[in-house]
């Protein structure tokens, strides 16, 4: 990461530190302000209102690095609970293959938290007949292609699908309906009300190389842009990233099961299956995110799950 700096740097400047987590974030809302800390790495901040935040669960994957990907979600639901959240969010590849005995284990051991979740379909989760498996058991967006929106401590949440029809080594993509959605359910939300937006692939351009970004993110910043704080969460790419842009602060979420390579750095994206089993939870480990100021980037420190 350069050490320049500057006026916009806070506001413009992506942040591009890759930081290897699996255990998922747990959001905290304080005076209208997202933050967030780490699952593991330390207690929340005291707050009104705090949420989890887990991705890429991926159950069913039965190869190296990670053949018993059930376990290390066990284990990273055990540490949601502890911190009693209001609920929950699940941007995507729940499964892997998207079998019905696997939706079945996801649920059963998520439902087995007591914790609301709420979940954004991945490219894995709808791989057959369109994700009915998916939407058979977690309902919410069903009816509007996997749109969903609600309101929790003072937040406003909207949940996108942006991997319906995905082709090989292209961007995601929402869709006219998806986007005339949000504009409306945007435009009756006060400019003061915290957004959170939630989907499985990124809503800025990672690495546009292996379709790692969403061709109509333009469009969103452009509805989020009058929003005083927005925070959007994705999944997909297994490692945490930061971007800044105006009021908006994306963050992609890490994987419960398998870490993926750095954009570009290999021929293609996929597991890393080169990782030495005694190495993996190191690259599952678990984050600190804090707000340092209001406006500004969230800085993210990285504690493995061991090492």
């Amino acid at each position: 990461m350069s050490d320049e700096s500057g006026p916009d740097q806070g506001r413009r400047h992506a942040l591009e530190c890759m930081l290897w987590a699996g255990s998922g974030l747990l959001w905290s809302v304080a005076g209208g302000v997202p933050r967030a800390s780490l699952i593991g790495a330390a207690q929340a901040q005291p707050a009104a209102f705090t949420f989890a935040h887990i991705s890429d669960t991926h159950l069913g994957f039965n190869i190296t690095p990670n053949p018993e990907p059930a376990k290390t979600l066990q284990q990273s639901l055990d540490l949601v609970k502890g911190f009693r959240p209001s609920l929950m969010l699940h941007t995507g590849d729940v499964t892997h293959l998207s079998r019905p005995g696997q939706f079945d284990l996801a649920a059963q051991m998520i439902g087995a938290t007591g914790i609301e979740t709420h979940y954004a379909p991945g490219e894995h989760d709808v791989v057959d007949e369109g994700g009915k498996a998916f939407f058979e058991r977690f309902p919410q967006g069903a009816r509007t292609g996997g749109f969903t929106s609600f309101d929790a401590g003072g937040v406003h949440f909207v949940g996108l699908n942006n991997v319906q029809d995905l082709q090989p080594g292209k961007m995601g993509m929402l869709g006219a309906q998806q986007l005339h959605m949000l504009e409306q359910d945007l435009k009756v939300r006060s400019a003061s009300t915290p957004i959170v937006v939630f989907a499985h692939i990124p809503l800025w351009v990672v690495y546009q190389a292996w379709g790692w970004g969403t061709e109509e993110a333009p469009q969103v910043l452009a509805m989020l842009a009058r929003f005083g704080s927005v925070t959007v969460l994705n999944g997909h790419i297994h490692q945490t990233m930061q971007k800044v842009e105006g009021h908006v602060a994306f963050h992609t979420g890490m994987s419960t099961a398998f870490p993926q390579p750095a954009p570009g750095s290999r021929p293609a994206p996929g597991p890393m299956r080169d990782v030495p089993a005694d190495q993996v939870k190191r690259m599952l480990g678990v984050n600190r995110v804090t707000l340092v100021r209001a406006g500004a980037p969230l800085g993210v420190v990285t504690t493995p799950l061991e090492g």
